[in-house]
């Protein structure tokens, strides 16, 4: 049940309405490039080991994010509350300042997305920089082929990390808006997600982890992140690369943007402890035995 309960949630990559999206891009896709028919449905690629310890793995995760993650996880209005408590404490009160309700609310929606993002590329990259990150991050680099379900192959430290990462951005800026601004504040939003999220679920984030090779063209790929983009982060040569979440203008201003369009090598770290749901789970902290 709570495995369907990702088809109908906005934030989730597997919203029916980007699964439906993404069904007719990759239609698009295949009517310029027949020849990728076979290969894109093929037994060899839904049917992978690397697939189904996915397809297993996404089952476990729903259990340990529900029993272990949620309850301890820091929610982004307690962050906005100290925020704003401390900010009073700091600068003292003043006279508000005024906006449109309008462009308070564009600015506001904005400004979380782009910090959010902002967050979400330095922490992406210092889990390719810190060694003791790395060994948790990598079993999500240790799938051999990708699948949407691919995206959910990430280890519950992990996920809490990222938790934090959101809650942190979303309640910084709350607080400095609710600071400045007062009370009253909105998200512009499409069926319940910020739609610049939303934006850019249409136009293919389920297809990041597939083998579909849509890429934006060079010029648009200096500031949004394409599926060949992040394909190509999920490549041996690439790794080191794209480390951007929907924005690849960190990538393109901190110098990590690959000069590649398309995946240029294989797909996968060649992760042998981190072939079994065990080994995706325990392999960051028994280096060196087998599992």
């Amino acid at each position: 049940m709570e495995a369907f309960n990702y088809l109908l949630n906005s934030h989730q990559r597997l919203f029916w309405v980007y699964i439906l999206s993404s069904i007719v891009i990759t239609a698009l896709v295949l009517w310029r490039k027949p020849h990728l028919k076979k290969s894109l449905f093929s037994k060899e690629l839904w049917w992978h080991d690397s697939a189904k310890l996915d397809y297993g793995y996404f089952i476990l995760s729903l259990f340990i994010k529900a029993l272990l993650i949620v309850p301890l996880m820091l929610s982004a209005y307690e962050v906005s509350d100290v925020t704003l408590k401390s900010m009073y404490e700091v600068f003292g009160s003043f006279e508000r300042m005024y906006m449109d309700g309008v462009y308070l609310t564009l600015l506001y929606t904005f400004t979380l997305f782009v910090v959010s993002d902002f967050t979400r590329y330095w922490l992406h990259r210092l889990e390719h920089s810190l060694a003791f990150l790395w060994k948790i991050h990598k079993i999500h680099h240790s799938a051999e082929v990708l699948t949407p379900i691919t995206f959910y192959r990430v280890h519950p430290i992990e996920n809490i990390l990222f938790g934090l990462r959101y809650a942190l951005s979303a309640g910084l800026v709350t607080g400095v808006f609710l600071y400045l601004f007062g009370i009253g504040l909105h998200v512009v939003q499409i069926m319940g997600a910020n739609i610049f999220v939303f934006m850019f679920g249409l136009i293919g984030s389920n297809l990041r982890h597939s083998h579909v090779p849509l890429s934006y063209g060079r010029v648009l790929e200096m500031f949004f992140i394409s599926p060949s983009a992040h394909q190509i982060h999920h490549s041996v040569k690439g790794v080191e690369s794209n480390f951007g979440g929907y924005l690849a203008i960190w990538d393109t201003l901190f110098n990590t943007k690959s000069k590649a369009l398309h995946v240029e090598s294989k797909i996968g770290l060649n992760e042998k402890s981190q072939h079994t749901l065990k080994g995706l789970l325990l392999s960051p902290f028994l280096k060196g035995i087998h599992i």
